[in-house]
């Protein structure tokens, strides 16, 4: 009996069994039944920059659609599409992909649902198999910082940063505070620490008050697609939590709504920026996406992707860091 048959029978067998196996189980067996898939490459070649001392590739994987948090206008069946694409094998395959593109870093969100703990539980299984995936944990004070923070470290995150609606929402309220304070929880932990935002007060004011950030995590597009807020729309509007229910006025599709104001302010800050929101939900192709964050001044991008996009994107991503950009803020990181 030849090798290839062995081998079509035993994948056959392994693809029944995996049905009840464990997570490590089906780590394994799915190694075994993709053996064309390349040997993961060596992370230069996706090229990295540093904060503070950690390496990370400058192309970093989302976490937002594993947890079926989608932005998705008026499709009410996204979010639950979400939820059922991503099991537990699809999120490993996300993973090696990542890696095999030179992708080393994926944040996820660190709160108490329990989707989002269940998330948790496979990056950690993943890394215990020998997945070199790092993660950063997008985190919201309003459960118990402290005790997510420590699982965090625990379960190998090198960074940390305050979820963008909830440092908007500190901002509006005048409330500083409580961005530092969590940037100094985070920093306590030995982790780079950083605070998202959809408004560009948010950078702003916690540069003016030397908030303590490493990083900073702005959206940050351009508005040549259909979907976005009509120019004549956007005179009072303010992007923060309370916009986003505007759905009338905000097309629940714009998230930046300053960008040329976004680029020149981060030139002038000497801090890392990851960019996020840059394909407006799904509205911009990444080839003109990415060229306009790292363009406009962006160190990072955070993308979030299917198992499916991943190597278009890195593909993207490598091409565009091969050539020489017009940027005009110097590269922080």
């Amino acid at each position: 009996m030849s090798t290839s048959i062995n081998r079509r029978r035993f994948i056959g067998t392994a693809s029944a069994a995996a049905v009840g196996a464990s997570l490590e189980e089906r780590v394994l067996l799915a190694q075994a039944a993709a053996p064309s898939t390349p040997q993961k490459t060596s992370y230069s070649s996706l090229p990295l920059g540093e904060i503070k001392g950690v390496k990370i590739s400058r192309l970093i994987c989302g976490g937002n659609l594993l947890a079926g948090y989608a932005h998705s206008r008026d499709l009410i069946y996204v979010s639950s599409l979400l939820r059922n694409y991503f099991q537990r094998d699809k999120i490993v395959d996300l993973m090696r992909r990542c890696e095999t593109n030179g992708i080393n870093t994926i944040v996820t969100n660190v709160c108490s649902r329990e989707i989002d703990q269940e998330i948790l539980k496979v990056i950690a299984e993943y890394r215990k198999q020998g997945g070199e995936i790092q993660f950063i944990a997008q985190c919201q004070p309003e459960d118990d910082l402290d005790a997510l923070l420590d699982q965090s470290v625990e379960l190998g995150a090198v960074g940390a940063f305050l979820q963008g609606g909830v440092a908007d929402r500190a901002i509006k309220e005048k409330k500083i505070d409580r961005i530092g304070a969590a940037l100094d929880a985070m920093k306590r932990r030995g982790l780079i620490a950083g605070v998202a935002g959809h408004s560009l007060q948010v950078p702003m004011t916690c540069e003016r008050e030397n908030a303590g950030a490493d990083f900073y995590v702005k959206t940050f597009h351009h508005d040549r697609y259909w979907s976005a807020t009509p120019e004549e729309n956007r005179e009072d509007l303010i992007v923060d939590v309370k916009s986003y229910e505007d759905h009338d006025k905000n097309h629940d599709n714009i998230w930046c709504i300053d960008p040329e104001e976004t680029a020149e302010f981060m030139r002038g800050v000497k801090k890392p920026w990851v960019a996020y929101k840059v394909m407006a939900a799904g509205a911009i192709h990444p080839s003109s996406a990415f060229r306009y964050a790292y363009e406009g001044g962006a160190d990072f991008i955070l993308a979030g992707m299917f198992d499916f996009q991943v190597d278009e994107d890195a593909g993207v991503a490598r091409a565009l860091l091969s050539e020489k950009l017009d940027r005009k803020r110097e590269w922080m990181a």
